[in-house]
């Protein structure tokens, strides 16, 4: 169940004489069940931070704080600085009184005595004024309140966002695949013999050695690996002369590869 927002005003009178205190009380007593006492300017800013009101009535001519101070320090605070002040004074005051009370931010300015009547007229304008604000208030809520139900309906709360452990690889988007056919990167296999897409391609050298292959045993091959061993003789020859261990086993390399073209020349029969 709502309990409805207590939009009952609250006035704070300030005076330092208990007569005129008890005096303004029964003028403002039937506008509002909350009239608060204050006896100087500064139980009237202690009353203030702790309470909030609608107006506040000031004496002027008070020890200590008068009134004048008493609304600076009003209008000085953020918290207090919105709330209307009336200030109340004698007849016998300086004519300059009601120019420096508007000028320290007081809405009105009273000279006593004053017709009761014309006080809660004006009094009661304030208290008007405090308690449609505070329905504006509560229905501005109450609108932010049935937007934000609306949103996320009752019973229901958003999922949350999924949460990936950490190094848990996160899954690949899936491939489309289209009707058009890809290139096979796998080179076909060889056929049988005789099939023209079977052998190796036709700028390929024949493999010596292969079977079916014919070998090279003209005068022109003996006569290159011939060259070849003298040339690998003539390194060798060159590399053990020079120092160095690395150039010796570089050496005994190019050894086993003239003998290796030697073989070659001995299974060809040059």
């Amino acid at each position: 169940m709502t309990t409805a927002p207590d939009t009952s005003p609250s006035i704070l009178i300030v005076d330092d004489m208990e007569e005129n205190l008890v005096a303004l009380e029964a003028v403002l007593g039937s506008l509002t069940p909350k009239v608060v006492r204050a006896r100087s300017g500064e139980e009237a800013l202690k009353a203030m931070l702790r309470e909030e009101f609608a107006v506040v009535l000031i004496d002027v001519l008070m020890p200590g704080m008068n009134g004048f101070e008493t609304a600076a320090n009003i209008k000085g605070l953020d918290q207090t600085k919105d709330v209307p002040i009336i200030l109340l004074t004698g007849a016998s005051i300086d004519p300059n009184y009601a120019y420096r009370g508007y000028t320290v931010g007081a809405a009105d300015f009273l000279i006593k005595p004053f017709d009761p009547w014309l006080l809660r007229t004006k009094v009661n304008v304030f208290l008007d004024l405090f308690r449609k604000n505070r329905q504006l208030a509560a229905q501005a809520e109450q609108l932010r309140r049935l937007l934000t139900s609306d949103e996320n309906p009752a019973g229901e709360e958003a999922p949350p966002p999924p949460t990936v452990p950490t190094g848990t690889p996160t899954p690949a988007a899936p491939t489309v695949t289209t009707s058009t056919p890809a290139a096979d990167p796998t080179p076909p296999a060889p056929g049988k013999p005789g099939d023209p897409a079977s052998g190796p391609p036709p700028d390929l050298p024949p493999v010596p050695g292969a079977p079916g292959t014919p070998q090279p045993g003209g005068a022109g091959d003996a006569s290159r690996l011939a060259e070849i061993a003298g040339q690998l003789a003539e390194v060798e020859l060159l590399l053990r002369d020079a120092k160095g261990s690395d150039k010796s086993r570089l050496a005994d390399r190019i050894a086993d590869l003239e003998q290796a073209v030697g073989r070659l020349m001995v299974n060809r029969g040059t």
